[in-house]
């Protein structure tokens, strides 16, 4: 019938959403088709729209709707600062914290070879040719300002190894290179807290 494979359909394309899995596909599918179609054709609207309009920031690759995304287009930013960050989603937190006003590279990954993942999969090319440009051609969207990268990829083993390379590749470029301290949450108890991040803490103190 063609109802059930639009339906499986639906469910299929729910289910290639980052943890959900099959009965959340369905819980989802259901609750749109039953109770709220307005809002499921709006939601395929906005999915379409998306598609069609966001794209990648030529400079920092994240993701934005214009050539060149608002951070990169601000001139009261730090140019001589670099946080690299893994996706879109770790440069949101970034921003969030107010804490920080240089400018970003988004790698859309970490390195996995597991995976099949490697440097070339994930835009190291992009941000070597940004920082260490290899002829005329890249020496055009260099940015001569930076001074520091910071490396902001995640403390999993995947993103060390990622910052592990990064950092490698930059040596001897005269360029400051630092990785986001790991330390005690602020507000709890050491008992509570795990060993490893007890003993970064205590390798990280200043």
């Amino acid at each position: 019938m063609a109802e059930g494979r639009a339906l499986q359909t639906l469910l299929q394309a729910l289910g290639r959403l980052p943890g959900v899995g099959q009965k959340s596909a369905a819980r989802m599918a259901f609750q749109l088709l039953q109770h709220d179609r307005p809002g499921a054709l709006k939601l395929a609207s906005a999915l379409q729209q998306a598609v069609e309009q966001v794209r990648h920031c030529k400079v920092c690759n994240t993701l934005t709707e214009d050539e060149v995304c608002a951070i990169c287009r601000d001139g009261r930013r730090d140019r001589s600062r670099l946080c690299v960050v893994e996706t879109p989603a770790d440069l949101a937190a970034m921003e969030s914290t107010q804490a920080y006003q240089g400018l970003y590279f988004v790698l859309m990954g970490k390195i996995s070879p597991l995976d099949g993942v490697g440097p070339q999969d994930i835009g190291l090319d992009r941000l070597f040719d940004r920082l260490a440009p290899r002829d005329a051609q890249d020496a055009r969207t260099a940015d001569p300002s930076v001074q520091e990268v910071i490396l902001a990829t995640n403390f999993t083993a995947e993103g060390e190894a990622t910052a592990h390379v990064i950092a490698q590749g930059l040596k001897g470029l005269g360029l400051k290179v630092t990785r986001l301290a790991r330390g005690v949450p602020a507000g709890s108890e050491l008992e509570y807290v795990d060993l490893g991040t007890i003993a970064h803490a205590l390798v990280d103190r200043r």
